[in-house]
């Protein structure tokens, strides 16, 4: 079984699952490794969530099972970073504060809103709220460099009015080939997310012609992450996955330990 590289716990205001919960899943699913990723989306928009997670209860925490399961599993300190272009003071002194493992780069919020929100799709078509969200994505990526690997880069899909049915990579390869191609001059990796799968998208996210296009673009950095909520949702299809990411020309996945890549066999 591969590492989990994205998931969280009840430190982030969307999931209910104490971090034993969440470790004892992975135990149980034979996973190897494991990186918590809680989010800290600064300036979220006010609403359900906040997404600011006790850093100090956090990481006391996660000290505390790692040494408890220590024989029994690797237990790494990640955080999910909600990227905003008006943050470029505050997020890299922020990651460079902590003595993190891994850091996810994600954006969340585009046109001041999150596109979980209905809202951001209103009085616009599908199309015009895709490429928005990606030239949002790509200004981020612009700005920022301190972060390690970047997040579902086609999150917005998850939740648009026909999600994927008439979403393709020839559709969008301007602008997501510009997307990969600054990840791979900055030597960002990109994350294959399973909740795709999770959300009945039929494929992760981003989606194999996008990850076969990294690939090509010379990008070798790529994490696993079932962005897991809940521990029933642990490693999610990875086994599926890893075939996939073979099938895209992949021979390794990546996973990090104090901030560093170390390259594993699919």
């Amino acid at each position: 079984m591969y590492a989990d590289y994205h998931m969280h716990t009840s430190f982030s205001s969307d999931s209910e699952a104490p971090m034993e919960h969440m470790i004892l899943g992975a135990i149980h699913r034979n996973v190897p490794r494991v990186c918590f990723t809680e989010h800290m989306d600064f300036d979220f928009p006010t609403g359900e969530f906040d997404f600011l997670v006790d850093m100090p209860a956090y990481r006391e925490k996660l000290l505390e099972l790692r040494k408890k399961y220590e024989n029994k599993i690797e237990i790494n300190f990640g955080i999910e970073l909600g990227l905003q272009p008006h943050l470029t003071g505050k997020l890299p002194s922020f990651a460079a504060g902590y003595p993190f493992d891994f850091v996810i780069g994600s954006v969340h919020v585009a046109d001041g809103c999150d596109p979980y929100d209905r809202i951001f799709f209103e009085n616009r078509s599908e199309e015009e709220a895709y490429r928005s969200y990606f030239t949002c994505l790509l200004e981020n990526l612009k700005v920022f460099s301190c972060f390690d690997v970047c997040g579902h880069i086609d999150y917005v899909v998850r939740y648009g009015p026909n999600r994927n049915l008439y979403y393709t990579y020839e559709k969008y390869r301007d602008i997501l080939d510009e997307i990969l191609r600054v990840l791979v001059q900055k030597g960002i990796g990109l994350e294959c997310n399973t909740a795709g799968f999770k959300y009945g998208l039929g494929h992760p996210n981003p989606t194999e012609k996008i990850l076969s296009r990294y690939r090509e673009l010379g990008g070798e950095i790529l994490t696993l992450g079932s962005d897991a909520h809940a521990p029933e949702h642990i490693a999610y299809d990875f086994e599926r996955a890893g075939a996939l990411l073979k099938e895209c020309g992949f021979h390794y996945y990546t996973v990090f330990r104090n901030r560093k890549p170390e390259f594993l066999p699919l």
